[in-house]
């Protein structure tokens, strides 16, 4: 799959990595829920972190479409709960 992070690129993630990427949207949604700062910004970093070290970088003038959009790293609590649906960042 491909995800892109706002603001830095893309990163061609297997699937089999899925599965962990869900408990770590998880823990950013709870913290969002609990309007959690502190919990928000180190589930947030964690969660880009492991796409950023688990993914390969596409070239930047890659045209592929993103499967997963993730926000900034910069992202305030209240931008994500914007982009937050049901399913949370990732869907599943």
């Amino acid at each position: 799959m491909i995800v892109r992070i706002l603001g830095e690129g893309q990163w061609q993630v297997t699937d089999e990595h899925l599965v962990e990427l869900n408990k770590l949207d998880d823990q950013v949604e709870a913290a969002v829920e609990k309007n959690d700062e502190a919990a928000f910004s180190t589930s947030l970093a964690a969660l880009l972190d492991n796409i950023r070290s688990w993914g390969t970088p596409l070239p930047d003038d890659s045209l592929e479409d993103s499967d997963l959009i993730m926000p900034p790293s910069d992202a305030t609590i209240d931008e994500v709960r914007h982009l937050l649906e049901d399913d949370g960042l990732i869907p599943g």
